[in-house]
Parts: C-alpha cells; structure tokens; sequence
C-alpha cells in the first residue's frame, strides 16, 4: 500500500475519545477508536446525518472496554475515513470494509455491536463471512421497511434546525439533544456535503433496502449467539423489527427497554451498558 496522508483532525473532547487511523486498502485510511484489551468487539455505527463512530458510541466504549478490546470505525462514507476514488457504497461494501479493518489489525475473529444499520451490517457479515464472526449484539437493527422517520433520512434538513428535529425522533427524552450536540453533529455533517458523500451513502442505503434484504434463511442456520435491543418508543426502526428477527435467528435473545426510542445507547446508557457487558461476559468475552 502507498502511505496516505493522516487528515489534520482532532475529535472533539466532548467525546473524550482518542483518535486512530489504519491504512485498509490502497488509497483508503479508516479512522477509529479503540480502548481496552482482549477480546475483540467491533462497533459499527447508524446511517444518521453526521453520524461517527465517537457520536454513535462515547457513552460506551469507556464501560465495555473494562471487558474486551472495543473497536469503532467510521465506515466508509461517513466521519473522517478517507476513501480512494471511485468508491462504492452499499451493505455488502459497508461489511468488506468492516473486514479490512480486521485484517488490517490482524484480527480473526470478532464480536460486532451494531446500532441500526450497523446493526443490519453486523447480520450481512454473518452471512458473507460467518466464519470470522463470534457473535452479534444488534440495537434497533436496520434494514426494515421504510417508515416516515427513515423517509425523512433519505432528505434531510442540513441545518442545525434540521439535526435537532433528526435527533429528537431518536429519543422519548429530548433534553438528551443538547445544543452541544446538535452543533458537533451539524460540523460533521457538512464533512459529509463538503464531500458529496451524504446522498451517495443515503442512495445506497435505500438501494440496498430494497435489493439486498437480510436473507432470513441464511439467518435460520445462524449457530452465533445473538442479541437484540430495541426501544418500546422507537419511531426509526418500530420494534417489530427484533420480534421478526427473533422468530428467524435460532439463538437469538432480547432485551427491551422502555421509554427509550431508537437512541438506546444514549438514551439508556448505563442500563445498556451493563446488559451488554453481562452478556458478552456470559459468553467468554475477557480483557
């Protein structure tokens, strides 16, 4: 690979996240976080306007990281990662890329903590590389039919306005969307236009909705163990979409959490959390 010149970015201490970069493929530089040691848990983020690995998961790489090696990228197309040329978006580049960022730090197997369309990313890696997967915690899991709050991400406001009203369908306790917030999304997301990038990742995400749904017959042979975290408020992703999953996926388990919508890992941070890390530690997950 030729070296590839580390953008002048710093995340903002808001998050208290430290920032990495690895080089994943020729012209292609992933930028992450990563705290903790021992097992490996990849974190992949939502499709939200100005969405980032840190935006998606400061609340929570600081507590699970006590109980493994914590991993969260910015998927190509969003945040600071940079792309070559010519780059193509959609579900199964979204993954591929999820495996150069593995094979780049020489990781075999991992676990995936999947918000939304991580969540979706995290079961089209089971499919195509089940062998490099140990399990899947997945949270309000894209992928889902297309309901008038997602509608509203395919064509959004690009103002601080437009941001608020975004994140505010995300949560039932809308003091959580700080003006603090709402302006570190607002700069990322104009990281997004100044590229050209947000109607690119929107179209292939709504592309692949359509042509590239989860195959739920792959799913039924699935012998990962699998988590599912909804919110009884979510207006994003109705939480109809965990009880589809789990009548297909054989060890699938559920947590659901009241008054919380589709933000549960801001939202209910603590008591997410601690359902996570009982779970992953049930399952031979160890620093």
């Amino acid at each position: 690979m030729t070296t590839i010149e580390t953008p002048e970015y710093t995340t903002h201490p808001f998050f208290g996240l430290e920032d990495k970069w690895i080089e994943t493929a020729p012209g292609e530089l992933t930028h992450y976080h990563e705290l903790g040691q021992g097992t490996p848990i990849l974190f992949l983020h939502g499709s939200g306007t100005g969405v980032t690995a840190a935006a998606n998961w400061w609340l929570n790489l600081p507590a699970i990281s006590e109980h493994g090696r914590c991993i969260a990228i910015d998927s190509i197309g969003y945040g600071q990662s940079v792309v070559a040329e010519g780059t193509a978006y959609g579900i199964k580049e979204w993954v591929r890329h999820a495996v150069r960022v593995l094979d780049a730090l020489g990781i075999e197997k991992t676990w995936i903590v999947g918000n939304s369309l991580g969540g979706w990313l995290a079961f089209q890696f089971a499919i195509d590389f089940p062998e490099r997967l140990l399990g899947i915690v997945s949270m309000g899991t894209g992928g889902a039919k297309l309901t008038g709050a997602l509608a509203g991400h395919s064509n959004p406001n690009l103002t601080e306005d437009g941001i608020r009203k975004t994140l505010e369908l995300f949560v039932v306790d809308k003091s959580l969307v700080t003006d603090e917030l709402v302006a570190l999304r607002y700069q990322s997301a104009l990281n997004d236009t100044a590229s050209d990038r947000l109607a690119d990742v929107v179209a292939a995400r709504d592309r692949d909705r359509h042509e590239l749904p989860l195959d739920f017959e792959v799913l039924g042979r699935l012998e990962i163990p699998v988590l599912l975290i909804h919110g009884v408020q979510d207006v994003v992703i109705p939480v109809s979409r965990t009880w589809e999953l789990l009548n297909v996926v054989p060890h699938a388990d559920s947590h659901i959490f009241s008054q919380c919508g589709h933000w549960s890992q801001v939202e209910r941070a603590e008591d997410f959390n601690t359902v996570i890390t009982q779970y992953l530690t049930s399952h031979g997950v160890t620093r």
